[in-house]
């Protein structure tokens, strides 16, 4: 879309540089119309810059694979208790999801985001696996809290998900 706009800003001082050329055999006034050159780039990069803030312009521009595969570095380097809590958040969100009758779009979706709660639980295990072997009874009491909150929302998420969602996605059968 922007590069119509562009290509419509071009053309249009192109048409109006060779109107004035034409009119008038005169240099000055093809030095006048220069400024429009600028004016034309500097209108481009500003409807450019717009369009490419617009939330919904970024929304269109999403893939499965980019939801799934977005990890910030925060995610990356989170402790126990904030992997589990958003194990927990995302679980529910997929099970209020399938339970409002999805479409079949929003039932593969839910699909992608439950085996990423479940590659999450396992990078929870883990990391408290890890951080249990140098810890002391109450943090160790703490872990396993975590690991069964994040279990039993994995399981009431798993439930919810239609027979054979798992098996292969749409992408994975061609």
């Amino acid at each position: 879309m922007v590069k119509f706009y562009v290509a419509v800003l071009i053309t249009v001082e192109v048409a109006a540089l060779g109107l004035a050329s034409y009119l008038t055999s005169e240099a000055f006034w093809a030095l006048l119309l220069t400024p429009a050159a600028f004016l034309t780039g500097a209108a481009a990069f500003l409807l450019s810059r717009r369009r490419a803030s617009d939330p919904s312009y970024s929304a269109r521009q999403l893939s499965p694979e980019d939801i799934v595969g977005y990890r910030t570095v925060q995610e990356k380097q989170a402790d126990a208790a904030t992997l589990s809590r958003s194990i927990v958040e995302r679980s529910g969100e997929i099970r209020r999801t399938l339970l409002s009758s999805p479409s079949e779009v929003q039932v593969e979706m839910c699909a992608l985001g439950y085996r990423v709660c479940v590659n999450d639980m396992i990078t929870l295990t883990h990391l408290a696996g890890e951080v249990a072997k140098t810890s002391g009874p109450i943090k160790r009491l703490k872990l396993r809290r975590h690991r069964r909150l994040a279990t039993e929302a994995l399981t009431t998420a798993r439930e919810a998900l239609p027979p054979n969602v798992l098996r292969a996605t749409r992408q994975e059968q061609q």
